[in-house]
């Protein structure tokens, strides 16, 4: 008997086929006495979908945040009410909630929303009566009672959050791949899978663009303690476990894993002035904004005239306003320029393993060279470092860092 929090992703209920295929795998697996909620995400493309649709209104439609959001959230209704169907067609007990009916209370940062608290009493109660509960991930509602979705890969952070308020014994994430690899198998034919991998370098991984899940969702799981179980939809090998610590032995590489993410874009502010205040100036604006930046460097323009250049990057996703709000700083400083790239790419390695072995990021940058590859920024973690590189030459990039750390 046990209180089981199981999220399918769009892949997994992409048609009606798929969806009675879900619904009779988890009666098939359900043991007596246990409890189960599953969270799904829209059908498919449903998402691109919607997307392609309000830009048939207008260009920029997520200059409408809250109405793209009322948009977006359809696409998990259909999911749990087919899926619910499906449940009942089999002879199981189930109902379908919104995140709202679910009791996720999110802040009002519209398409990027933060889960502030959740109340899951309706979701007891009907389990109580027997019922499995299908719940819309990516999404909840702020004191106003407005749907909020909660970003790219929001479902997983729906399935995590309503795990660890509800106690449950474990989550279980089911997706297209059989669990967390060594680097994306669609780029690397020989990456491994992992039998466990700790919070702490999941997060990293996700956080760098390994996509199997969403780094709030990994922070979530770890706040709660709850062990998140990356498994395939299609078949019933086991999959991955994310946990606190290890239960085995997992630690004969040092590297965990190469990570590489193409929804990058490189801001660079060129010929600003070098002095206190600069770099506030120009981050406290895109973070009013909820602009996430990653890599930053700044760099010496001119020693004499104290000069200097400021380098980032973001997302693409969030490029357009970016943009407009650096060029707004960059008149304010008079700077010299303001220059885009959007064909970049990150490539990066994680790894706890690395504290205390020197020489790590050595034979990274040496897997680069051999293989021509120019890095353009590098950043450090404690258990991470990235380099930015040309678009073009990302998959190159894997397969020769993964084959320097993962040799046969």
């Amino acid at each position: 008997m046990a209180l089981i929090v199981k999220k399918f992703g769009g892949s997994s209920v992409g048609s009606t086929e798929k969806i009675k295929a879900v619904a009779q795998r988890i009666l098939d697996e359900k043991q007596p006495g246990d409890k189960i909620v599953v969270v799904v995400s829209a059908m498919g493309d449903t998402t691109d979908d919607l997307i392609k649709l309000a830009k048939g209104i207008t260009k920029d439609p997520y200059q409408y945040t809250r109405e793209m959001d009322m948009l977006l959230t359809t696409g998990e209704q259909v999911s749990i009410s087919l899926l619910t169907m499906a449940f009942k067609a089999l002879g199981q007990k189930a109902v379908s909630l919104t995140g709202s009916l679910a009791g996720v209370k999110t802040n009002s940062v519209h398409t990027k929303g933060k889960i502030k608290d959740i109340q899951p009493k309706r979701i007891f109660d009907e389990l109580d009566k027997g019922n499995i509960v299908i719940v819309a991930g990516f999404q909840g509602c702020n004191e106003l009672g407005d749907p909020v979705t909660l970003g790219r890969g929001g479902s997983d952070t729906s399935a995590v959050a309503l795990a660890g308020a509800m106690k449950a014994d474990v989550c279980e994430i089911y997706t297209d791949v059989d669990g967390v690899y060594s680097a994306d198998p669609r780029v690397v034919k020989n990456a491994r899978k992992m039998k466990e991998i700790t919070y702490y370098e999941m997060l990293e991984m996700a956080r760098l663009g390994a996509g199997v899940m969403q780094p709030r969702s990994v922070e979530t799981g770890q706040m709660y303690n709850i062990p998140i179980h990356v498994r395939s939809t299609f078949t019933n090998k086991p999959g991955t476990i994310i946990r606190e610590e290890y239960t085995m032995e997992e630690k004969e590489f040092i590297i965990r894993g190469v990570a590489d993410d193409t929804n990058v874009a490189k801001i660079a502010v060129l010929g600003i002035p070098n002095t206190p205040g600069i770099a506030y100036s120009i981050f406290s604006k895109l973070a009013e904004n909820n602009i996430d930046v990653d890599m930053i460097v700044q760099s010496i323009r001119n020693v004499e005239k104290n000069v200097t250049d400021m380098v980032f990057t973001t997302t693409l996703d969030d490029l357009n306003n970016a943009k407009q709000i650096i060029d707004k700083v960059a008149d304010q400083l008079n700077a010299v320029a303001v220059l885009i790239e959007t064909d970049v790419a990150k490539v990066s390695i994680v790894g706890a393993g690395m504290l205390g072995n020197p020489g790590i990021a050595s034979r990274m940058f040496k897997a680069l060279s051999e293989n021509g590859i120019n890095i353009d920024v590098i950043s450090t973690s404690e258990i991470s470092i990235s380099c930015l590189i040309k678009a073009e030459k990302i998959k190159e990039a894997v397969n020769a860092i993964h084959n320097e750390f993962f040799k046969d």
